[in-house]
């Protein structure tokens, strides 16, 4: 089983799109039971009194529109930000940022990054380093979507072809 997490600033727009985007194609493909999938936040900015925010309204939007959040698996309703800690580090195998800042921040957080797990998730495609430009600024939801998409299916066609960067 590998165990991904999705890391962003808030865990409210890219991390869980991803997050969610991902259940869906492995469900999709049989895969369910070879993954485990989460998401977190670097910052705490939509935490508090022991609670997260959950995924922010045009992001489910996005998400309902392309036909995710049927399933029991791909249910986000229930999904709250919380923040990367020093276990997640040692707990899963990769954590995939949205952005350079999620990067440095995670690494901040969990500690140097000495066994490589910390990677953008465009880093799966044929476009390593580049960014998943943030929707909260850009308000360009379908456009995150489309990277986060492309991100997620190249990190499972990676996998299948047995070439995943762990």
């Amino acid at each position: 089983m590998i165990k991904v997490m999705f890391i962003c600033h808030g865990n409210i727009c890219r991390s869980p799109m991803a997050e969610f985007v991902l259940r869906d194609m492995v469900e999709k493909r049989g895969l369910k039971n070879e993954f485990e999938i989460a998401s977190a936040a670097t910052s705490m900015e939509e935490i508090w009194e022991g609670g997260g925010n959950p995924i922010y309204p045009p992001v489910q939007r996005v998400l309902k529109e392309n036909g995710i959040g049927r399933t029991e698996y791909t249910n986000f309703k229930t999904k709250r930000a919380r923040r990367v800690n020093k276990a997640d580090y040692r707990y899963y195998d990769l954590l995939l940022c949205a952005d350079k800042v999620n990067v440095r921040e995670t690494e901040r957080i969990t500690g140097p990054d000495l066994e490589g797990k910390i990677k953008l998730l465009m880093d799966y495609t044929i476009r390593p380093g580049r960014s998943i430009a943030d929707p909260w600024y850009t308000r360009d939801y379908n456009i995150a979507y489309m990277d986060v998409k492309e991100g997620c299916e190249a990190l499972l066609e990676s996998y299948e072809n047995k070439r995943i960067l762990l």
